[in-house]
């Protein structure tokens, strides 16, 4: 092998010397003659004259050898711009929705779905899910999203705050009673006298005067994160018509939570139907701001579930941490006045 590896690297090089000198004359145009000692002698008949060896001084004037073109720098420039186009993919490739997945799941999108896994593994009855969920948008699209969209046209935004005042304060004692379950006398303490203060300061609750006024926080609470609160960390998804997504604990808490809604003790009917038919509106238009985000996933389906369960876990550990006061950490989205899970 290493005979035949000399053998052709010097042939490269006698070739790469021929292509840098001019071309000789072509080889049936010589003479029969060879170069002795600068003059040129004949060869016996018969003999082919051997090529000229490359340490040998020539009888002519050596050609100089013009610059080859500039090989380095043309191969430099695709390198450079694939170099450029990397770190443009590595400092502009990432989106909003890569942050907001960061935000929810606590990684970048492009190194994993560890998150979206975990949750995917808390939906079993996903068929089942799809086709309810596929009801729900079809009502949500076909009558809540205009219905929410004229009211938000219609009524003005000082009108619309009033009425999510209204609610909020009116799911006070619902709250308060869980957190009493919960085990949180401070938090539940605070929330009777936010419910107290904006039932009376604020005029039913119309206005806020505990939060602006009082600097009293807001503590949310609800019989299925009291369940949680109680051990049932993780449930398995469950979308149910027309009430859309729950977890099978928050389902089976909402039956907990109707005993402690003040709009169940409404005996009027037409009162009772018409508080509701408005607190649906005024969730439903809260919940505009999404609707661009979910039009334009790939899969709506995933999207809303994995949104749903993050928001659920996240309220979860607050209450286990006790720190259910600011979301700072959480994407915009879902930084929204989270609605009441069941009616007020």
């Amino acid at each position: 092998m290493k005979p035949l590896l000399a053998g052709a690297t010097v042939g490269l090089l006698l070739a790469t010397a021929g292509c840098a000198t001019h071309s000789p004359p072509a080889a049936d145009a010589m003479p029969a003659e060879a170069i002795v000692g600068g003059e040129v002698a004949p060869l016996p008949a018969g003999e082919v004259a051997p090529p000229q060896a490359a340490t040998e001084p020539a009888t002519t004037e050596p050609a100089t050898t013009e610059p080859a073109p500039e090989a380095s720098d043309a191969a430099a420039a695709p390198v450079a711009s694939t170099d450029a186009a990397a770190a443009s993919t590595d400092t502009g490739g990432t989106t909003a929705s890569d942050e907001d997945f960061a935000a929810i799941y606590g990684e970048d999108a492009s190194t994993g779905t560890e998150g979206g896994d975990r949750f995917a593994a808390l939906d079993p009855w996903e068929p089942m899910n799809r086709r309810v969920h596929a009801f729900n948008s079809a009502i949500d699209q076909g009558f809540m999203r205009p219905l929410a969209r004229g009211y938000v046209r219609v009524v003005p935004a000082p009108v619309r705050t009033g009425v999510s005042n209204f609610f909020d304060n009116l799911s006070a004692p619902l709250a308060f009673g869980n957190l009493l379950l919960q085990g949180r006398p401070r938090e539940s303490v605070e929330t009777l006298g936010r419910f107290l203060v904006n039932t009376v300061a604020g005029l039913g609750g119309l206005f806020d005067p505990a939060t602006k006024a009082l600097k009293m926080h807001r503590h949310g609470a609800d019989f299925g994160r009291t369940l949680a609160r109680w051990g049932w960390r993780e449930s398995r998804y469950l979308e149910l018509p027309f009430l859309g997504p729950r977890t099978l604990r928050d389902a089976v808490g909402a039956f907990g939570d109707t005993s402690m809604a003040p709009m169940t003790y409404v005996e009027h009917d037409r009162t009772r139907v018409s508080l509701e038919a408005l607190w649906l509106v005024d969730v439903r238009s809260a919940l505009l701001s999404l609707d661009e985000l979910r039009d334009a996933a790939p899969d709506e389906y995933v999207l809303t579930r994995d949104a749903w369960l993050a928001r659920r876990r996240y309220l979860v550990e607050a209450d286990r941490s006790e720190r259910d006061e600011g979301n700072e950490s959480l994407p915009a989205y879902l930084m929204e006045a989270e609605p009441a899970p069941s009616r007020p």
